[in-house]
């Protein structure tokens, strides 16, 4: 079977690649599809032919695998969101580990590293405390809508669909958010839809409304509503933060976040505070967070509490060490491990972050931690002259890994432990293949934080070898 570019073909799919997609194998030929499982038969479309594999779309199921659920969302064949839902969580979790271990064996080339079973999240439905929403002058219809001549291409706000940057389902609801939520997404756009004022459009690059990022606080049940546009318009603006704090007793906060760049993301130029606190605040174990419309916190709160429950027994410290810890943002995993070090420094390129989390310290009365601003390859040399005193170190990188000049620095400081925290395990693998040259891994521990999607994070604990 010689598989060409443009041409459709019946496939079986037999397994779930690392980045969500399904996996077909005609006479051993890898083809991804996105949106199918293990056990679907599908006609697909091939639209990407390499050497080694090819991609391809799903045009039709012809079969449906056995293993499927109803999804509860309506919009999850569409949405980029939560691809998994209907797959049953039990066997999400086992192609996460899967994925872990794949990874490990194949970049990292260790064969024999204790993987333990996914860490699960402890709700899979209504978990996330943050929410980005887009605004869309011309929002995409589903195909039910397409066969209706009376529905127009008007307002819509919601998620992007995927592999687009203008295209936006109009949501009435998302699964993964707390209710009231929902509630707050509905209010919002009755209001955007009676101002009479555009939506800002992605192509046109006119318009006002752009996004409504709502956050949550799980610990508090407090909500903060983030209006993100192009242009200031406070008497509009403070009309609708009004009314939503007089409906909902739980918004603590309403900001509004103005730019006007072209670029697509949620973070204003510069932020009014329209009604109520700047900021909500959030509790990780015994640990009190402010929390403002731009700050990095993990989604998942308890999920959060799981992963660095994980870091504090493999970091093993009993309050005598010095912690060095990498790409320390806002400062969650320092304050956590903070009552068990002697002392602990933080080092983070985003100067806001730092701010964050220099004031979380201070919120939480805790003296010991000291957070430095830098590019961590610039940072981490000036620790040479103290090498010896660094007893652990916590990693804990974006999505692409280590610096190859930070990895170095690392191995020539040569902490005795090293726990790694990974949102990526093909990145984990390529960086701990590097790490074994002075480290044993001792053990792996993924956990959970976003349930229907393929993404896992990862917590490695890491020995250095004593020749």
């Amino acid at each position: 079977m010689t598989i060409k570019k443009r041409k459709a073909y019946e496939f079986e799919i037999i397994d779930l690649a690392f980045g969500g997609k399904g996996l077909a194998k005609p006479e051993g030929f890898p083809v991804f599809i996105d949106r199918v499982l293990p056990g679907d038969k599908v006609l697909a479309k091939v639209t990407k032919k390499k050497k080694n594999f090819a991609e391809a779309r799903l045009i039709e199921f012809l079969e449906k695998s056995p293993a499927r659920e109803k999804s509860r969302c309506e919009y999850a064949s569409y949405c980029g969101g939560c691809k998994w839902q209907e797959l049953p969580y039990e066997k999400q979790l086992e192609y996460k580990k899967n994925h872990v271990i794949e990874s490990l064996e194949h970049i990292a080339k260790l064969n024999d590293v204790q993987v333990n079973d996914v860490k699960a999240s402890e709700d899979i439905y209504n978990y996330r405390n943050k929410m980005e929403f887009s605004c869309s002058d011309k929002r995409w219809l589903l195909p039910e809508e397409l066969s209706d001549p009376s529905i127009i291409k008007d307002f819509g706000i919601g998620l992007h669909v995927p592999g687009t940057f203008d295209r936006v389902i109009d949501l009435k609801r998302c699964e993964i958010q707390p209710e009231l939520g929902n509630q707050i997404l509905e209010d919002v756009r009755t209001f955007i839809k009676d101002s009479g004022i555009p939506a800002y459009g992605l192509r046109s690059h006119e318009g006002f409304w752009r996004f409504l990022m709502l956050r949550h606080s799980n610990h508090f049940d407090k909500w903060m509503v983030n209006i993100v546009t192009s242009k200031e318009n406070d008497e509009l603006l403070k009309k609708l933060a009004l009314s939503l704090m007089e409906k909902y007793p739980q918004i603590e906060s309403v900001v509004n976040n103005v730019t006007a760049r072209k670029a697509g993301i949620a973070t204003g130029e510069y932020e009014k505070v329209l009604a109520g606190k700047p900021y909500i605040k959030e509790k990780l174990g015994k640990f009190v967070f402010k929390i403002s419309a731009n700050s990095f916190f993990q989604t998942n709160t308890k999920g959060a509490e799981n992963l660095y429950s994980i870091v504090s027994k493999y970091a093993g410290l009993t309050g005598k060490e010095r912690v060095l810890d990498l790409y320390s943002g806002t400062g969650t995993i320092p304050i956590w491990l903070s009552e068990d070090a002697k002392e602990i420094v933080g080092i983070e390129i985003v100067e806001s972050a730092v701010e964050d989390a220099r004031k979380n310290a201070e919120l939480n009365n805790i003296k010991n931690l000291k957070f430095l601003i830098g590019d961590i390859k610039d940072v981490l040399p000036s620790f040479n002259r103290i090498k010896n005193e660094i007893d652990v170190m916590i990693i804990d990188p974006p999505r692409v890994g280590m610096h190859k000049d930070v990895l170095e620095n690392v191995l020539n400081l040569a902490p005795e432990t090293i726990v790694y925290v990974s949102c990526n395990p093909a990145t984990l693998a390529r960086d701990l293949e590097q790490l074994k040259r002075k480290y044993d891994v001792l053990e792996v521990q993924p956990v959970d934080m976003f349930p229907h999607t393929f993404h896992i994070e990862s917590v490695a604990k890491l020995s250095l070898i004593h020749k």
